[in-house]
């Protein structure tokens, strides 16, 4: 065998170790040096610490066992509480097919006016009161995504911004309906 045949032997070789090594070593390097974004669907934040209705002190067996958007009142109710509340109410609605496997939860911690208890119809929303350690597990003016187990499992900050409002809705909606989508519960 000649010089120029082991050489373009090698050569062929290398090609084809490097071919095949050469993607493993981008990818391990990729994923250590953070080249790419971790995909998150998930428009609220996933709540990391177990937490459940029943830690909040709540029956899950009076609220049917259903997906609940469960919306902690604030102490005062003003117009951006009123907004949230018809944005969750709006969801609900637009769930659509989805729609009776979902329940509105008011948490409330001093009684509502006969004004805001006017945004909740009483069919598709329960106002029940705050649990005494509620302010501890989770804030105020926070909508929860629970499941039917009573696990809750992403929360929504309410925004400050009338103009928030529309991609708060559609964030809720999207986190329900990809929830209720791959579900094997409720």
């Amino acid at each position: 065998m000649s010089d120029i045949q082991k050489h373009k032997s090698r050569r062929n070789l290398l090609l084809v170790i490097a071919v095949f090594v050469l993607p493993i070593v981008l990818a391990k390097l990729a994923l250590t040096q953070n080249w790419l974004e971790y995909g998150v669907t998930n428009k609220g934040t996933l709540v990391e610490n177990q937490l459940t209705l029943q830690d909040l002190g709540i029956s899950n067996t009076e609220l049917d066992n259903m997906w609940l958007i469960l919306y902690a009142l604030p102490n005062d109710c003003n117009k951006h509480c009123e907004q949230t509340l018809l944005s969750v109410n709006n969801t609900l609605i637009a769930l659509g097919k989805y729609k009776p496997k979902v329940r509105n939860v008011a948490l409330y911690k001093h009684t509502l006016s006969n004004d805001q208890l006017s945004h909740l119809d009483h069919d598709e929303w329960s106002v029940i009161p705050s649990p005494n350690n509620q302010h501890l597990l989770i804030q105020e003016s926070t909508v929860l995504l629970v499941d039917p187990l009573g696990n809750i499992i992403l929360e929504h900050k309410a925004p400050m911004h009338v103009e928030e409002q529309a991609m708060f809705g559609k964030g809720i909606l999207a986190d329900m309906k990809k929830l209720l989508k791959y579900s094997k519960i409720g």
